[in-house]
């Protein structure tokens, strides 16, 4: 059998979902990119409906994602198909903006190359747990392009704007230790015990309040574009919806009696 373009897999009410093609470190051509999409739309819609408490993001094999597909990309150069900045628009951006709004904490699991879009699809991530020998890779200007799949956006949040303008105008490998270091991973774990330590984030976060850490998200990326008095009132708005989920008053009732 054909090994799947992008994969669901369920533990409980962890979703995981596998970008395939390991044989080209999970590069992503169009058929890729569309199963990816629909992955991702599956899982949102079971979040949605509950099911699903937690998203963990990987690759199969040993590679996260090497981004686009280049070999493809520089086919339809040759045919004269510039298509691109409509795939940016019509599959890349989806994709970013389904890991950031997804109903669920997203955790991005890295083993081997996360680069370009791939290295993106992980900052999307609201965790990103590195294996020790992995690296992230922002060299879009390597093949003269600049970031997409909102890389401007999360990297200068997570690095910082210095840092992040030398990260894309001087690109190079980021071994798991330095992304560690500078805060583009949550993590950097030995190779042998990611897929443990991995297990053990996304059952801890599929046993919190889900509602409560996705309005969480929801308050960090409004503060990031908004002023304080506009944020206090979004802030309030989001208690506000908060306190009238049952989990708040479980999460209550739970502290009170001193038990989890």
């Amino acid at each position: 059998m054909t090994a799947p373009l992008a994969a669901v897999e369920h533990d409980g009410a962890v979703a995981r979902v596998v970008v395939g093609r390991p044989e080209v470190r999970g590069a992503l051509d169009a058929a890729t990119r569309r199963a990816l999409l629909a992955a991702l739309r599956e899982v949102a819609a079971d979040a949605e409906a509950g099911a699903v408490r937690c998203v963990v993001l990987t690759g199969a094999g040993d590679s996260f994602c090497a981004g686009q597909d280049l070999r493809e990309h520089a086919a339809r150069l040759a045919d004269g198909d510039a298509a691109l900045g409509r795939v940016v628009e019509e599959e890349y951006a989806p994709l970013a903006l389904l890991l950031a709004e997804m109903p669920a904490p997203v955790v991005a699991a890295v083993r081997g190359t996360a680069a370009g879009a791939g290295a993106a699809l992980a900052l999307a991530a609201d965790l990103r747990l590195l294996a020790a020998s992995a690296r992230i890779d922002l060299g879009f200007s390597r093949v003269g392009l600049p970031p997409d799949t909102g890389t401007s956006w999360w990297l200068p949040r997570l690095v910082g704007e210095g840092r992040a303008r030398d990260l894309l105008l001087l690109p190079r490998p980021l071994p798991a230790a330095e992304c560690a270091a500078i805060g583009l991973a949550t993590e950097a774990v030995d190779d042998d015990a990611l897929d443990a330590r991995v297990t053990e984030v996304a059952q801890q976060l599929a046993a919190g309040p889900t509602a409560a850490l996705v309005a969480t998200r929801r308050a960090l990326a409004f503060a990031a574009t908004h002023d304080l008095a506009a944020t206090l009132e979004h802030e309030g708005r989001l208690v506000v919806e908060a306190a009238q989920r049952p989990e708040h008053r479980a999460a209550v009732e739970a502290f009170l009696r001193r038990r989890r």
